[in-house]
């Protein structure tokens, strides 16, 4: 059972049409799965941790979900196939290297490796 104030749900737009591509763009890019709660949501369960970025040159302008990728090159090639698009390729950090991209309903995410 989660604990009180533990964050342990992640909830995306997918407005205007685009449930099944945002649907179909994680299935094919990550493997993710999907239950259907009607024909306006659907969930998913890939697990979350997160952080707080003060910098306000890093800053997002809005959450940003951040995935993680054994292979980060893959992974992008994967986005790209998808029918991703790569905002910001891949730069170091330090804890790592990442990139940015956004999904076909616009929700900015990134994806972070060694």
């Amino acid at each position: 059972m989660p604990q009180t104030g533990k964050l342990d749900y992640l909830e995306m737009p997918a407005t205007g049409g685009t449930l099944d591509a945002a649907k179909s763009f994680y299935s094919r890019a990550f493997g993710w799965s999907f239950t259907d709660y009607g024909p306006t949501y659907a969930a998913f369960s890939e697990g979350l941790d997160g952080g707080l970025q003060a910098d306000t040159g890093e800053a997002p302008a809005k959450p940003l979900p951040v995935l993680y990728s054994e292979d980060l090159e893959a992974t992008l090639e994967a986005v790209e196939t998808a029918g991703g698009k790569v905002v910001r390729p891949i730069f170091a950090f330090p804890g790592g290297r990442r990139f940015h991209f956004t999904d076909p309903a616009g929700n900015e995410l990134a994806v972070w490796g060694k």
